[in-house]
């Protein structure tokens, strides 16, 4: 009888392992199959969204800082704004305003991580976020534990304008056109960290000329990782750049009251503009609250942005 026993329970084992091997190799099969799905190109019209307004283009110096946020388990297997489906394990991002898809360097300003990033679906909705990453490309930059992260997102205009040629053509795109990254890809080292000298990085409407990120040169593909300086940061609500003074001060005074609010002049393509803005801020969340209240006012445009300054 015990020999039995032992018989039987070595039989349980072995289905129970072939089960198991079964339901990972449909698993394998079901995100190669996500992986491999005709892509369309998509800019979009126009749209508006809680009162603020968007106009998606074709924008090949983007280069934004602001606060990132992720996305995943509820919108896992749903298709996204150009048609795809998302696999939240995949490196990939959603924008408000960027062609679909695109290629984009995420860089995270508080760890120095930075990430190549395709940007498949449309958003984030939430005030104060500039992109919307894959739960897997969080993790890789570092912040999925805490939800949020100051970043620099680029746009990578050689391997962006390629791939809308290719979509524009007719082709059809798989996972080998653009190469994702599996978590044994990733390196748990620690990133090196310093202070970076004369580097800042503004955020106006168009965005400034800034120095790029100390990355590596030659061939790019979604999910290559690399590390850049960490200098600190300095977080600001701005509700607008604006041509006119008289407009900017204006708007100044309707600020007044939520706190600290300044005008500065900055030069962007050829022309002087004037931006309005309250900070700086010590938190995302105080931002988020603060942003909140500008929106309230009637500026559901303002936005958070981040700045890199040099240490004292």
């Amino acid at each position: 009888m015990p020999i039995l026993k032992i018989i039987s329970v070595a039989v349980v084992g072995l289905m129970l392992g072939a089960c198991a091997e079964t339901q990972f190799l449909m698993h394998t099969a079901k995100r190669m199959k996500k992986g491999q799905q005709s892509t369309q190109y998509k800019v979009g019209n126009p749209y508006q969204i809680n009162g603020a307004w968007y106009y998606p283009a074709e924008n090949w110096n983007y280069d934004e800082t602001g606060v990132a946020s992720w996305y995943g388990p509820q919108f896992d297997g749903k298709p996204t704004a150009n048609g795809e489906t998302f696999d939240q394990w995949q490196v990939s991002a959603a924008h408000k305003t960027l062609p679909l898809p695109s290629i984009v360097r995420v860089t995270n300003l508080e760890n120095g991580r930075s990430l190549v990033v395709r940007v498949n679906d449309r958003g984030p909705y939430a005030r104060g976020r500039i992109i919307d990453m894959s739960r897997r490309a969080a993790q890789m930059l570092g912040f999925e534990g805490n939800g949020t992260a100051k970043v620099r997102v680029a746009v990578l205009a050689k391997e962006s304008r390629a791939l809308a040629e290719r979509l524009k053509s007719g082709k059809t795109l798989t996972a080998e056109d653009t190469p994702q990254i599996n978590s044994d890809d990733l390196s748990q080292k620690p990133v090196a960290s310093k202070n970076l000298d004369k580097v800042q990085v503004a955020s106006i409407d168009p965005a400034p000329s800034v120095p790029a990120p100390n990355v590596p040169t030659g061939e790019v593909h979604v999910g290559d990782m690399s590390s850049v300086s960490v200098s600190p940061t300095k977080m600001y609500i701005q509700a607008g750049a604006f041509s006119d003074l008289g407009n900017a001060e204006r708007v100044l005074g309707n600020l007044e009251k939520l706190g600290n609010v300044t005008i500065s002049p900055v030069q962007s393509g050829g022309r002087e503009l004037f931006r309005v803005r309250l900070g700086p801020i010590s938190g995302v969340e105080d931002a988020d609250l603060l942003l909140e209240k500008v929106g309230e006012i009637g500026y559901p445009n303002a936005r958070t942005v981040v700045e890199q300054t040099t240490a004292n």
